[in-house]
């Protein structure tokens, strides 16, 4: 059993490299494309037919780029696709979602005291709202709003803030925010495979059967193009926020969600209006600044904003250090299981990163990882497969506090 789960550890940490891998070639021609595109420039002895141009120096040479609005007069017969990375994106981390969180769901994806699932049940729900989310992205795009751009990325905003509501409603809040990253994920992917590749190949075919291309399919593929543009950081964010408990498994992670698309947004606008037009719109770097304090208070200040009482007269006598007894036992019940030098824990044969609480003194000594894990957020225990109470979650935040006097972060 435990050859197979070293193996599986591999497994998993293989899969993750290679997503990680052509994830970067994706997004890295992705943000060549989108840079190249709006760094065309026009001038009269352009060649019939093309667009724009763009001269470029790399690697010791230089490149002159055109851009013809359909074909140049010779197509030629070979042309590099540029999709294989965006499928083996996906591919790999469905492979990912899969290894973790499907094999792993009651110690990854469900969290009983968010909703008590069967583990089928949240595979289901994980699966069917990754189609649900394309089909419904797709079907609004070929809608009237479709044709207004604006309108059409505020009504998106709203389906994305909402679907981050209603993932946190079901899944733990690790998941919760991976399923935000793979659900944006599956419609940047869905966009390369249903309409940009397809589309493509269709103006192929017309230009060497001799005829005019439809110009709607172009259109078409541009405006999924550009919404893969401004997807990309806010999917990125959400692939690394397993390691931020702060940002998934607090009170108002739902909230953060939405502001992280906005900071993705506001971070592309700077890059491609730097592109397209060459000036630098710095104030999207103050307000992305201002989004993420927001979001580092939402993360730490729920009693402000919930009117929850502060802590009564009896919760403070736990700011002595004499109740430290009373942290230590909650977190050898709660946490020993897993963080232990021989952990009992089924399919855990190492303490994670080995943060062991086998003593008072390791406890002591991983006091502030105690403190943000399982005191600030609801991290660990990973889907609370253990049951802590809010009342030993509230212990660890008074005991901490007591003996550093910080309130905050």
């Amino acid at each position: 059993m435990t050859d197979f789960t070293i193996f599986w550890e591999w497994l998993a940490f293989a899969m993750r490299w290679t997503h990680v891998i052509v994830g970067i070639a994706w997004i890295g021609s992705s943000f060549y494309f989108i840079a190249l595109d709006l760094g065309l420039r026009k001038n009269e002895n352009l060649p019939q037919g093309v667009l724009g141009e763009e001269w470029q120096v790399h690697g010791g040479g230089f490149y002159h780029i055109n851009k013809y609005i359909s074909a140049p007069p010779n197509l030629p017969e070979h042309l590099i696709w540029f999709k294989w990375e965006s499928y083996t994106t996906w591919l790999t981390g469905f492979a990912m979602l899969a290894i973790v969180y499907y094999a792993g769901a009651d110690l990854f994806l469900i969290d009983r005291t968010v909703m008590d699932l069967p583990v089928w049940g949240g595979i289901a729900l994980s699966t069917g709202s990754l189609a649900v989310g394309w089909v419904l992205y797709d079907l609004l795009c070929r809608s009237p709003i479709g044709k207004y751009q604006t309108g059409l990325m505020v009504v998106l905003f709203v389906i994305l803030v909402a679907m981050g509501w209603g993932y946190l409603q079901v899944f733990s809040g690790r998941a919760a925010f991976l399923h935000m990253g793979a659900f944006t994920a599956t419609i940047m992917s869905a966009n390369v495979f249903f309409i940009i590749i397809p589309n493509q190949k269709k103006i192929v075919a017309s230009l060497k059967a001799g005829e005019v291309p439809d110009p709607a399919l172009g259109a078409q593929s541009k405006q999924r193009s550009v919404h893969n543009n401004y997807l990309t950081l806010p999917v990125l964010f959400f692939m690394l926020s397993g390691h931020y408990p702060l940002a998934y498994a607090t009170e108002f992670s739902w909230i953060i969600a939405g502001l992280i698309f906005l900071i993705g947004v506001l971070i592309r606008h700077f890059f491609n209006t730097m592109h397209s037009t060459g000036h630098r719109p710095y104030w999207t770097w103050a307000a992305s600044l201002l989004l993420f304090i927001g979001i580092m208070w939402l993360s730490t200040a729920p009693r402000v904003l919930t009117g929850e009482a502060p802590p009564s007269a009896t919760a403070q006598l736990f700011m002595e250090d004499a109740h430290f007894g009373a942290v230590s036992s909650a977190v050898q019940g709660r946490c020993a299981m897993c963080h232990a030098a021989e952990p009992f824990w089924d399919g855990v044969y190492q303490a994670p990163k080995d943060v062991r609480f086998d003593n008072p003194v390791q406890i002591a000594e991983h006091a502030r990882e105690i403190y943000i894990q399982a005191g600030r957020s609801h991290a660990m225990p990973p889907g609370n497969v253990s049951l802590m109470t809010p009342e030993e979650r509230e212990l660890i935040v008074v005991w901490y506090q007591s003996v550093t006097g910080d309130s905050s972060l």
